[in-house]
């Protein structure tokens, strides 16, 4: 099979499509003949050389794919080959095949198409079990999603609209903030020329955000405080923004705050067997009723991963950009 491969660390140009082993499904585990995977941060952080993957996971980067069951390991009941799936992967999406545990397996969702299934499996699952699971937003709460725009903010907005709350976004463009309106943004904050704090203060009534939900990590942990409500939750999820900041204490004290910091790629198996059960359960459903839907911002074919980097690189997108086999 042809997977996107990584001789050196380096800029886009380090991936290289080529010819490499098939992988072979083991126990509890189903071979995926791949139709589409997606870009992620986490991705072009391997390719920097910044993000290993974990121990036993392929070293090809793709954290999420679509396609179908080409072939089921020892041990595997519930899927049959052939059958259309998503999945959420510890590496190896950006291949024509890859190998993956059972219970990170998911049907594509009613409505959906095949390739289009593939921008759904991380983002779905990082919003679901950081703000559901984790910070347990609930109805009538107000949530601030930062990189409203990206993968996980458009799927942030609709799910959180789903069960009810209010939501906040914050971006950099008015593009982008009209596009997090659609898909039913209430707050729309441009933070190049908006300090999100006073404006979600001023949305709530002075009360603040009841979770937010953060890519930034070092840069916004002072301020993401500043705006929470009391009794709110932070969960942070990246660190576009660096890795060490200042937290202050007494404030979270005086708050009755909580702070979160999850990653899912190097979770063990029941972990996130876990999580992908709880999204099929309460996620899959509102796609059946078309209360939630990818946004995908352009599909490209797999061998060209190179310029799906520059793109989310540059953050010239909305929602996911897909990588293709055929």
């Amino acid at each position: 099979m042809h997977a996107i491969t990584i001789s050196e660390p380096g800029g886009p140009e380090a991936l290289v499509w080529a010819e490499v082993p098939d992988p072979q499904p083991g126990e509890g585990e189903v071979l995926v003949e791949v139709a589409a995977s997606a870009v992620n941060r986490a991705d072009i952080m391997q390719r920097q050389g910044f993000y290993d993957p974990p121990p036993g996971a392929s070293v090809h980067p793709g954290l999420e794919c679509s396609g179908r069951v080409a072939a089921l390991g020892p041990g595997v009941s519930g899927w049959a080959v052939g059958d259309e799936v998503c999945a959420l992967l510890a590496g190896g999406g950006y291949a024509e095949k890859v190998v993956v545990p059972a219970g990170q397996l998911l049907p594509v969702p009613q409505g959906v198409d095949l390739k289009r299934a593939a921008a759904l499996p991380e983002v779905v699952c990082t919003v679901w079990s950081n703000v559901f699971m984790v910070a347990h937003l609930r109805p009538g709460e107000t949530l601030l999603v930062h990189g409203g725009s990206s993968g996980i903010g458009t799927m942030a907005i609709q799910l959180a609209k789903a069960v009810g709350a209010k939501v906040a976004v914050t971006a950099g463009t008015k593009e982008k903030l009209e596009r997090c309106a659609e898909l039913g943004a209430d707050v729309l904050i441009n933070y190049r020329e908006q300090d999100f704090v006073a404006e979600i203060k001023d949305a709530t009534g002075g009360a603040g955000a009841d979770v937010i939900l953060d890519n930034m990590g070092a840069k916004y942990l002072d301020r993401n405080v500043q705006a929470l409500a009391v009794n709110g939750r932070l969960a942070i999820i990246g660190m576009q923004g660096g890795r060490k900041g200042e937290l202050n204490i007494g404030t979270l004290l005086a708050k009755r705050a909580a702070v979160s910091a999850t990653s899912l790629r190097a979770r063990p198996l029941e972990e996130k067997a876990a999580i992908v059960a709880a999204v099929k359960e309460h996620v899959w459903p509102l796609f059946a009723g078309g209360h939630v839907r990818p946004v995908v911002d352009r599909e490209m074919p797999m061998s060209e991963a190179a310029e799906g980097h520059r793109v989310v690189e540059e953050s010239g997108h909305i929602g996911k950009v897909l990588l293709v086999t055929t």
